[in-house]
Parts: C-alpha cells; structure tokens; sequence
C-alpha cells in the first residue's frame, strides 16, 4: 500500500492526483441530480465529454505531426499520426455505450439538449482544420521533391514518405468508420429515417461516410503504376 503523502501541488484537491488531474473540476462537469431531467444524461455527458478529450488530444497529434511534415521529420509525423488514428478510434469505441440507449430514453432527454449538435463540436472542427493542413503540408513536401501523388503507391517499407502517406490513409479510414458508425447510431438511438428521406438529419451523415479529407492518396490506391488507363508507365 502506498503511503498517504500530504499534497505538494498548488490546488484544492486533497491529493496532487485530484489537484494535477483537476478532478473536482472534471467530475463537476456533468448536470446534477437537481439538473437533470432523465437519468441518461449522465451517460450521454459521459461520452460527448471523453470524445471532446480525445479529438482535442488527436487534433494536437495532427498539428504536431504537420509541424514535423513541415521540418522534414517524417518519421516522427508519422508516430504521431498513429497516435492520433488510436484516438479516434477511442471515440469510435465510446459509441458502444449508446447500445444502452433505447430512442424512447432519447427523446425523453432531448429537451435538455436545446439546439445542440454534434456538428457543433469544438473538437470535430479542430480535426477538420487540422487534417487539411497536415495534407497541405504533406503535398507540399512531395512536390518540393518532385513525388508525384500517384507514384506513392504501391506503398516502400523503406521510404518515410511510402510510410507516412500510407499512415494519412489509416487516419482517413479511421475517421470514416466513425462517421460509419455515427449514422447507425443516429439510425438506432436518435429515431432518424434512413438516408434518402427528405428532411432526415441521417442523410447528412451518409452523405460525410465517404468523405476524404487525402482523396489524392487514395486515387493514387486505384492506380499504382500511375497510369490511369491501368499499363505501366515506363
């Protein structure tokens, strides 16, 4: 057993983990009992929240790895990216907890949630942001070399460059299924018709499905010989 230590940190926690994690900050986040108007909104603060602090981790793995892209530290971009593509997998993984969700609960808490969408989300945009300058950096370092896009593929072990556009791929994959397994849910829990339905928030979401934010990097994927009437070029 370790031993109580009294806290040294600077905070009003009772111990340095409560004062470095801010725990009594981030445990008073979520509505009160007196707040709270169904009992599942705990469980949907919950998720929001973590994802929140998972996209904000992952937006500073992406603005760190284009930084490094920009230096020319390829391999480093890299490692960062795969932590970025773990993080959003945590928040696709965090969705499993909306099995426990039924529509009927939903909408019996949706009033608590005003006007609120996940579109709003502070981190989602920085993602957004953030995916769109590490491509432009990426981009610009293949020209200054004289890469064309669609000789990265079929993907070199060896080459940093083969690597980390072969790691800009994953993270795009990863944020698709996300966005995959957001529609279902929307489907399942939030009652929406099916994409097609005039009017349903759903169509949206399986229209954004196969958006790429790399869509050169996988164009290069459908021809890897970089010749689009599919003979190798010379």
């Amino acid at each position: 057993m370790k031993r109580e230590h009294p806290p040294v940190l600077p905070g009003t926690g009772a111990t340095d983990y409560a004062r470095y994690m801010r725990t009594d900050v981030l445990l008073d986040l979520q509505r009160s009992q007196d707040e709270v108007i169904h009992r599942d909104e705990l469980l949907f603060q919950v998720v929001h929240q973590s994802t929140e602090l998972w996209l904000k981790l992952a937006a500073a793995e992406l603005t760190e790895a284009t930084a490094r892209v920009n230096a020319g530290d390829l391999a480093v971009a890299e490692s960062l990216l795969a932590r970025a593509t773990l993080a959003m997998r945590m928040v696709t993984d965090h969705l499993e907890m909306f099995r426990h969700l039924s529509p009927v609960d939903f909408q019996a808490m949706q009033p608590a949630l005003g006007n609120g969408s996940g579109a709003e989300s502070p981190g989602w945009r920085q993602i957004q942001a953030a995916s769109r300058q590490l491509g432009r950096a990426f981009a610009d370092h293949v020209a200054g070399r004289g890469i064309p896009m669609a000789k990265l593929c079929p993907a070199d072990p060896a080459d940093p460059v083969h690597r980390l556009a072969e790691a800009m791929v994953e993270w795009d994959e990863r944020v698709s299924l996300w966005r995959a397994r957001h529609y279902q849910v929307a489907l399942r829990v939030g009652g929406h018709a099916p994409a097609g339905v005039a009017g349903s928030p759903a169509t949206m979401l399986a229209k954004l499905v196969g958006h790429r934010f790399f869509p050169d990097l996988w164009q290069a994927r459908l021809h890897p010989t970089g010749d689009e009437t599919g003979t190798a070029q010379p």
